[in-house]
């Protein structure tokens, strides 16, 4: 079978951009920002189609960060329908092992082989359909899963590219550069780098704690030749909003559904309101203007906008 014949590339051919969010170690908030990516991804246009893909697959969190935990995925003829975040308009759609759970705090304990088949159904058997974007949560560090990523996906290794994740701290930063590092030896483009945690702002004061630190990844930016996208502060907005995004639970959504009533999308109103959606507005200008110059899209700015000034 010829490459660009295999499931994976017949089912993500309408795909025009595949994003892979990575982090060198646990904790940097990396499903929060790849959250926020989609969402802003989302709110960039309104015809914009957006997909979310959680390969986290021991510690799925995008499910309860979207407020789709409860639901389940539905079987078609042409494959798994992802759950959409947004009900009717379906323009927002996500798909986690979080979903496949009977109840949502059962581990996955499974070992290489499995983890690798599971990934390859969700790049085979999702029915996406045409996406501007597809952003794909991995877990930290680099294991199976990357590698299973990457394996499956090569025939469209074109569409592909990566933001790495850190925090400001030393530790942190050197197992960003190990991110970099394996991005490098696969060929993975990486499109640039998000400091996150970056300060804390009080919400009584506003005043700005540097709690881990701050400038780092500024630096490993300016040292490798990275973009840096931006840089994010601990929001308690934030945290609050992602950490308690209702939830709708499989009966309720199934009578919806049968009875067609639309559900209100009010997430994305809800991130619009905060201070963190403000700072990460041109955090997504920068991803689509890095894509557009790597797809060869015209662009009023030049890439080297964006590059950290050495």
């Amino acid at each position: 079978m010829a490459a660009d014949e295999t499931p994976v590339a017949k089912r993500l051919k309408s795909i025009k951009h595949i994003i892979i969010v990575c982090s060198g170690k646990g904790g940097v908030g990396k499903s929060s920002v790849s959250a926020q990516l989609a969402l802003s991804l989302y709110a960039s246009s309104p015809t914009a189609r957006v997909g979310i893909l959680d390969v986290d697959l021991t510690g799925p969190s995008i499910p309860r960060m979207l407020g789709l935990d409860g639901r389940g995925v539905l079987q078609s003829s042409e494959g798994w329908v992802p759950v959409y975040a947004d009900g009717s308009e379906a323009r927002l759609g996500c798909m986690s092992v979080g979903f496949l759970l009977k109840r949502k705090e059962d581990s996955v304990v499974w070992r290489g082989p499995k983890k690798n088949a599971m990934i390859r159904q969700f790049l085979s058997d999702v029915r996406w359909g045409e996406l501007d974007y597809l952003v794909i949560d991995t877990p930290p560090g680099t294991s199976d899963e990357h590698l299973s990523l990457l394996e499956h996906m090569a025939p469209v290794h074109s569409r592909l590219s990566a933001v790495i994740v850190t925090t400001p701290q030393a530790v942190a930063l050197m197992d960003a550069m190990k991110c970099l590092s394996f991005t490098r030896t696969v060929n993975l483009p990486v499109l640039g780098l998000i400091e996150n945690m970056s300060g804390y702002v009080c919400p009584c004061c506003g005043e700005v704690s540097n709690v881990f630190s701050t400038g780092g990844g500024r630096e490993m930016a300016r040292q490798e030749e990275l973009t840096l996208l931006g840089s994010l502060p601990v929001d308690t907005e934030l945290v609050t909003l992602l950490d308690a995004a209702e939830s709708a639970d499989s009966e309720q959504a199934a009578d919806e559904l049968s009875h067609g009533t639309e559900r209100t999308f009010q997430l994305i109103d809800q991130y619009q309101r905060t201070s963190s959606s403000k700072l990460f507005k041109p955090i997504v200008e920068g991803v689509i203007s890095a894509l557009a110059v790597s797809s060869g899209t015209p662009q009023a700015s030049s890439a080297e906008d964006a590059k950290i000034e050495s």
